[in-house]
């Protein structure tokens, strides 16, 4: 039987004498679909942040497909476990710049074909491949964010509260992408929110609460 492609074992982490999480204990399989919940403040987003490799736990271990994370190449790990903030994050001038980038640091030849089928799945003109980022609404950004983690599938997303800021309309196209991806072609997926959407269409829920595990239970 194949190891879950993720588990965590007593995961803590403080700063000074905060402690923000106390031992967190979860495995993953491979193509679920969970939402981790609970109050602000609760260390809902510390924990997702362990999870991709941003911030290191004080104590206990995390194990990717069995391989302790921190054995694991931080640029390989990241490749396969991608992290999407809240807030897009683009840089240098186009969106070209952008959608190249996961190609250039693979040594591969840009996809232009493949570019522009992703932008037509997040509803968004062919011609936007030459736009400048600082002409894109904040929703189109977290558009063409979500096309430049998706250009080569990951095994796992791990979603902070996504669509928290967007409108309806952007909320809709990227949730559809994303339960595609879940659905059709295994990405696991782990997610941050307190949109009721979401939370329904997860095959489970984590609830953190006061830095503790609650419950865990399938929707």
């Amino acid at each position: 039987m194949n190891p879950p492609i993720l588990s965590l074992k007593n995961v803590s982490y403080q700063t000074d004498q905060t402690k923000i999480l106390e031992n967190i204990s979860f495995d993953v399989q491979k193509g679920e679909n969970i939402t981790i919940t609970g109050p602000s403040g609760s260390g809902k987003s510390t924990l997702l942040k362990m999870i991709g490799s941003l911030f290191t736990p004080t104590s206990g271990t995390i194990a990717y497909k069995g391989e302790q994370l921190e054995t694991i190449d931080p640029l390989t790990y990241r490749k396969a476990v991608s992290y999407f903030f809240q807030n897009a994050s683009l840089f240098d001038e186009t969106v070209k710049d952008n959608l190249a980038f996961p190609y250039e640091i693979r040594d591969q030849e840009i996809d232009e074909s493949q570019i522009k089928t992703y932008l037509k799945q997040v509803e968004l003109p062919t011609s936007y491949y030459d736009k400048p980022v600082n002409a894109l609404s904040g929703g189109e950004k977290q558009r063409i964010a979500l096309v430049r983690n998706l250009l080569f599938k990951p095994e796992v997303l791990l979603l902070d509260e996504i669509t928290s800021a967007l409108d309806a309309e952007n909320q809709e196209i990227i949730l559809s992408l994303l339960n595609e991806r879940n659905q059709k072609d295994g990405v696991t997926i782990l997610k941050v929110t307190h949109d009721e959407t979401e939370i329904a269409e997860s095959t489970r829920v984590i609830r953190i609460v006061k830095g503790r595990m609650e419950d865990s239970h399938g929707e």
